[in-house]
């Protein structure tokens, strides 16, 4: 009897060790939300086309997070009129910016157009920081430049901001002071995010890229936030001035017979999205021969591509060359005369990203 006795109580210890054991390992790799409120919600931008925010709030929608710029140029479309749709039906309102830069310095112009956009808007939610895409950096270029932006983006909005970033970035790319930030992850297809090892929890989840929503044509990114993605300030926005860009130097290309947007996108290294976007092209299988279209635009960190001009050489045949333009020759140049141009003399046909030596598109790192 004492055996069996002595063989239960070390069962029930055994048992209590695993369960405590269990228990406390799911505790330290559990990533959930901030708080326990939660608010349904989704985020927009110009490719929802006009959405119908009365809709969208009958729907259970409380959050709505609108795109308002990209880049260090690009401006949302459809910002102005989505944000002041969501205002009128009391959507709790946020804001973010894609962010293309490559280094601390473009970081922080594109932080100062960012708040330059919604200056002067109130603002419920904490202003998101969209950096999602970036080859040939390293992770520690990422972080800096990701550090740069969400502090300026602080330091003149005098809000708080908020990381936006995918699963496999938020546990590979990112790391140190920029995870002391709040995080709003993007993970699909699961109930939960998985742990990252950077972030304790969440204040936003994006879990589909596909939603469906009463007043929106077509999907929707789909998002659940807690109350922490509030600020505890609304108050408008100070008015900061839109930082002053050299003119751009675009790199143009003349639609021939038989082009097609997914060919040019594959010749110039972008997307179709990307020419649809930078060309305001309302039918995207609907262009026409003759036609001129942006393809790039020169950065910040580059260097240039020249070309000797050698005799008999004209800038109508330079400019095909390199699927350019005479008036964009002329205009880098300072061309006076463009019928006359001298065997030797070195002209600038275009500009490239100094790490990648290639041109870059232009949604991705150009000066929009």
């Amino acid at each position: 009897m004492k055996n069996m006795s002595f063989i239960k109580i070390t069962l029930l210890v055994l048992t209590a060790v695993i369960f405590v054991s269990f228990n406390f390992g799911c505790a330290v790799l559990a990533f959930g939300p901030s708080s326990d409120k939660i608010y349904e919600g989704i985020d927009v931008s110009e490719w929802q086309g006009n959405i119908n925010f009365k809709k969208v709030k009958e729907a259970g929608i409380e959050v709505v997070y609108i795109r308002s710029s990209q880049g260090f140029s690009y401006e949302d479309s459809q910002f102005e009129k989505n944000y002041e749709e969501a205002k009128k039906q009391d959507l709790k309102v946020g804001v973010y910016h894609y962010v293309t830069a490559r280094s601390e310095e473009e970081a922080r112009t594109q932080a100062k157009f960012f708040v330059s956009k919604v200056s002067n808007k109130e603002i419920d939610c904490k202003l998101a920081m969209d950096f999602e895409y970036f080859p040939n950096l390293s992770k520690s270029e990422v972080n800096k430049i990701a550090l740069a932006f969400i502090q300026e983006t602080e330091k003149l909005s005098g809000k708080k901001a908020v990381v936006y970033s995918d699963a496999y970035n938020a546990s590979s790319k990112f790391e140190g002071e920029i995870t002391s930030y709040p995080l709003w992850i993007a993970e699909y297809g699961v109930r939960e995010p998985e742990n990252n090892g950077n972030w304790k929890n969440w204040e936003g989840f994006q879990y589909t890229d596909k939603g469906r929503v009463s007043g929106i044509s077509g999907n929707v990114d789909r998002d659940k936030f807690t109350e922490n993605i509030l600020l505890d300030d609304t108050s408008k926005i100070p008015v900061v001035e839109k930082p002053e860009h050299k003119k751009e130097d675009r790199v143009v290309y003349r639609i021939k017979w038989g082009d097609t947007l997914t060919g040019i996108a594959e010749k110039f290294n972008t997307t179709v999205r990307n020419l649809v976007e930078l060309n305001n092209i309302k039918n995207q299988n609907l262009i026409y021969a003759g036609d001129k279209i942006i393809v790039s635009y020169k950065f910040i960190n580059e260097i240039r591509t020249t070309y000797l001009v050698k005799w008999g050489d004209t800038l109508s045949e330079i400019a095909e060359k390199y699927n350019t333009t005479v008036e964009y020759l002329v205009e880098v140049n300072k061309i006076r005369n463009p019928n006359l141009i001298y065997a030797g003399e070195t002209l600038i046909i275009s500009w490239f990203l100094a790490k990648n030596k290639r041109i870059e598109n232009i949604i991705l790192c150009a000066w929009q």
